[in-house]
């Protein structure tokens, strides 16, 4: 027969509450008792019986997470630290993406509820979501991750998008560059707020806005670098043509980078690239590329708090916005100095 907490407790002298709080992580166990009944569980192979703990407590200690795309790394991270994070208090994560399609999402948000999952995260690709609409009206505890929607009251935890735009836009111009484009991101949050941070940069330092240098094709998180390619060898018959370049995120500063190489150009020296995201792989690049540090780790773990104070607390909470400030990272694709010296 399987190993019950009942036998733990029995072995160890300690009560069935005990051993269920240093399994659920609990705090007030000191650290001898808790060392105990871990080492007493790996000895007597216990496994949890979470079906019949959710019939207990009428949870099940999963929660969804639903992302445009995990191919995109900066997605992968997030849902790497927010997992740690759970899985500290006893819950685990399950993963679906949206590949950046509405109803596709519609339809695995369906699915997820249908689970009687504990919670949702949820990195929306809509610009409307009826949905997540009724999700809020009906109390399931609900984390609007990197994108926020209008019109929809409801936890957000991401990066100040404009100013993310403002401070990229802002490090071009301080490294001398004065006609300076845009390529754009979704019609999400993220991709309006960016646009409206690198167009307020622009005006605050009197920089004219040429035609043709905000990229017209609203692109998705999908086959970003393909997208940020094709865009810059637009850019790059414009006259004048650009002589600085914000990408929406890194995978399309990487597209922007081989368009320039392969036009001949040089980089920074004839053409300076900043993205966002600060992927792990963007400083391994030929041209380790200039970004904006969104902070993923620090976003799953404030999700993961935020989340877990949603399904502790018995009381109604008030809304909350977590907005992680964005930090500038200079590397080879911005730094002219380390060209001139």
């Amino acid at each position: 027969m399987a190993t019950t907490m009942k036998d733990i407790a029995r072995e160890l002298g300690v009560s069935i509450i005990t051993v269920s709080k240093v399994l659920r992580n609990h705090e007030d166990i000191s650290k001898k008792t808790r060392q105990r009944v871990l080492d007493k569980v790996r000895e007597m192979n216990y496994t949890p019986n979470l079906a019949a703990r959710s019939l207990v407590t009428g949870r099940t200690y999963l929660v969804g997470l639903v992302v445009p795309d995990l191919l995109h790394t900066f997605f992968a991270q997030i849902a790497k630290s927010l997992s740690t994070a759970l899985l500290k208090k006893g819950y685990c994560l399950t993963i679906s993406t949206s590949d950046e399609d509405p109803e596709l999402e519609d339809r695995t948000i369906e699915r997820l509820l249908a689970r009687r999952l504990d919670a949702l995260v949820i990195a929306s690709t809509c610009t409307e979501s009826e949905i997540l609409q009724r999700i809020h009206k009906e109390g399931t505890p609900l984390v609007l991750v990197d994108r926020n929607l209008p019109g929809l009251n409801a936890n957000y935890v991401g990066s100040d998008d404009e100013r993310v735009g403002e401070i990229a836009t802002e490090h071009l111009i301080a490294i001398g560059c004065q006609r300076i484009a845009h390529l754009r991101g979704p019609n999400t949050s993220g991709g309006r707020g960016r646009l409206a941070g690198y167009q307020k940069a622009l005006a605050k330092h009197g920089i004219p806005l040429y035609p043709g240098y905000i990229s017209t094709q609203s692109m998705a998180d999908l086959h970003s670098v393909e997208i940020g390619e094709k865009l810059t060898r637009e850019l790059l018959q414009l006259s004048p043509r650009p002589d600085g370049i914000f990408a929406f995120n890194d995978p399309m500063g990487i597209g922007a980078m081989h368009a320039i190489t392969a036009a001949g150009l040089r980089i920074p020296e004839e053409i300076a690239v900043i993205g966002a995201g600060n992927l792990y792989y963007s400083r391994e690049l030929r041209i380790p590329l200039s970004t904006i540090d969104q902070q993923t780790e620090q976003t799953g773990e404030r999700t993961a708090r935020l989340l877990l104070s949603l399904l502790e607390d018995k009381t109604p909470q008030q809304n909350k916005t977590v907005l992680i400030e964005p930090r500038l990272v200079v590397r080879a694709s911005t730094d002219k100095s380390s060209v001139l010296s």
